[in-house]
C-alpha cells in the first residue's frame, strides 16, 4: 500500500491559524516537506516549528526565490522523485504550503506531478488575502461587488485595465513593484482608498494607508487592498 501525499495549508504566518485538520495530519505524518530558500530558514516550516517532532524526517525543497526563475521545474522534479520514494514505501508525506495550497501556492507544482500516481489530499488554509483584510479591519467586498486579485509584477497597463473593471482589488506580490502600483492607483484616483499590509499576522506585521508608505519597494509578503467606495460596507 502506498502512502498518501498531503498538501497542508499552514496559513499566513500566525501558528494558531493552522486548521485542526492540517495540524492532525502534520503531527501524524512520518515525513514533512516544505519549500525553502537556497540558504536560510523556511517560512512554512517556521510557522509550524512548535508542532514538529524530532522523529519526523524533513525534506527541505530548496529553490531560488527570484521571480524570473520561478517555478524552478528541475527543483520540483527532484523533490517529486524524493517524495515518491517515501510514498512508494508506504510512508505518508505532509507538504507544507504558506497560506492555501491552491491559492498561488507552491504545492500545486508537486500536485501536478504526483496526483495521477499517488493518493493526494489537499487541506485548505487561511490565505494572505483574508488575513490582510482582517488585519486592516476592512471587508474585501460586499453584495454584488467584483473582487480582483492582481499580481503586482504585471505591466502597468494591465493593472490599470483590471482595476477599472472591478469595485475592489487585492494587489499581491508587491515587493519591488511598490512604486509602479502607487503610480497606477494615483492615476486612477484610488490611492487614498488603498491600504498597505506587510507580513500579515506575523510579529513584524505593518499596516499603513498607502500614502504613508515610504520607499520604492516593499517586502515580498506585502499586499495593497483597495475598494472603489473606500469601504465595502458603504453601499
Amino acid at each position: 500500500m502506498t502512502g498518501t501525499l498531503y498538501g497542508l495549508g499552514v496559513g499566513p504566518g500566525d501558528p494558531e491559524l493552522i486548521t485542526v485538520k492540517a495540524l492532525r495530519l502534520l503531527e501524524s505524518a512520518p515525513v514533512v516537506a516544505y519549500p525553502a530558500p537556497e540558504t536560510g530558514e523556511s517560512l512554512a516550516r517556521a510557522i509550524v516549528a512548535d508542532y514538529l517532532s524530532p522523529a519526523q524526517e524533513e525534506i527541505p525543497i530548496r529553490m531560488p526565490m527570484r521571480p524570473d526563475r520561478f517555478p524552478a521545474q528541475d527543483v520540483y522534479d527532484r523533490a517529486a522523485a524524493r517524495i515518491a520514494s517515501h510514498l512508494e514505501a508506504g510512508r505518508d508525506v505532509a507538504v507544507l504550503c504558506e497560506g492555501d495550497p491552491f491559492f498561488y501556492g507552491s504545492f500545486m507544482f508537486l500536485y501536478g506531478r504526483m496526483a495521477e500516481r499517488f493518493p493526494v489530499e489537499v487541506v485548505p488554509g487561511v490565505t494572505s488575502l483574508v488575513a490582510c483584510a482582517t488585519a486592516v479591519g476592512a471587508p474585501l467586498a460586499a453584495r454584488n461587488d467584483t473582487l480582483a486579485v492582481i499580481p503586482a509584477p504585471l505591466d502597468p497597463q494591465e493593472i490599470r485595465a483590471r482595476l477599472r473593471e472591478v469595485e475592489a482589488a487585492a494587489i499581491i506580490k508587491v515587493g519591488r513593484h511598490l512604486a509602479k502600483v502607487r503610480a497606477v492607483l494615483d492615476e486612477l484616483g484610488l490611492a487614498d482608498k488603498a491600504r498597505y499590509v506587510e507580513h500579515a499576522t506575523m510579529r513584524s506585521q505593518k499596516i499603513l494607508p498607502l500614502a504613508q508608505v515610504d520607499g520604492e519597494a516593499a517586502p515580498y509578503f506585502s499586499m495593497v487592498l483597495v475598494h472603489g467606495r473606500g469601504e465595502a460596507w458603504r453601499l
